[in-house]
């Protein structure tokens, strides 16, 4: 029977599923931006796991039902962005601008740190695609030569640390435009931090959903550039 549960799709999914609900209702009860419902949910599936014994690769095959959803969803973030095509319109020139800074910014940081702390040329092409979505982040981690795997981990890492102090940066620096909210929280934390975009306000959501999608091809042009440096 716990094989049949495992194998049919049901187990991962219920547990998953499960879990954010409880993060979702922990986070409307403690109102601390830390408690964040996908960081709860992660922790608890992560003790589930441990506690019961159960096999990552069951759970992870398990799951697939829920993981086939991420290619429609991600694709549902141009609503947003259309709905918003009137900003895009006016804005356009700084918006561009300003994500291309951002992503520069991050390129040039980990090179900086990758250099002073002597990593590896293994470790810094890992790091470097650490802002993009996991699908181009192990593409580019491949190609590059780095660990595949320690990439997907940073990169869930990096989204979710964008989505727990996304709201408290943007108060302890008095950032209020709900564009440049949106374009900070997008282009650092990918599509996790764009799903808490969307729930700050719908402005922030479509600004963190172009983000996203730029910031990622931006990313598969400079990262190989970027990566010949150390």
């Amino acid at each position: 029977m716990n094989a049949f549960i495992l194998h049919s799709g049901l187990f991962g999914c219920v547990i998953t599923l499960g879990a954010y609900v409880l993060g979702l209702s922990i986070g409307k009860k403690v109102h601390v931006d830390v408690v964040n419902p996908l960081l709860i949910s992660v922790i608890f599936v992560i003790c589930f796991l441990k506690l019961f014994d159960i096999d990552y690769v069951a759970f992870r095959e398990s799951t697939e039902m829920i993981s086939k959803l991420l290619t429609p969803a991600t694709v549902s973030l141009a609503i947003p962005l259309y709905q918003r095509r009137g900003t895009l319109k006016r804005y356009l020139k700084e918006i561009l601008l300003s994500i291309t800074l951002s992503v520069l910014s991050g390129l040039v940081v980990v090179t900086l740190l990758s250099s002073l702390f002597r990593l590896s040329h293994v470790d810094f092409v890992t790091l470097l695609p650490k802002s993009v979505t996991t699908a181009i982040g192990m593409g580019l981690s491949e190609e590059m030569g780095g660990n595949v795997t320690i990439t997907v981990a940073v990169i869930i890492v990096t989204g979710i640390l964008g989505s727990v102090l996304a709201t408290p940066l943007c108060r302890l620096f008095h950032i209020t435009s709900t564009i440049a909210k949106g374009i900070a929280i997008g282009t650092s934390a990918h599509a996790i931090g764009t799903a808490k975009a969307m729930s700050i306000g719908e402005e922030e959501g479509a600004m963190s959903s172009l983000s996203l999608a730029v910031s990622g091809l931006l990313t598969v042009i400079l990262a190989p550039l970027f990566s010949s440096l150390l």
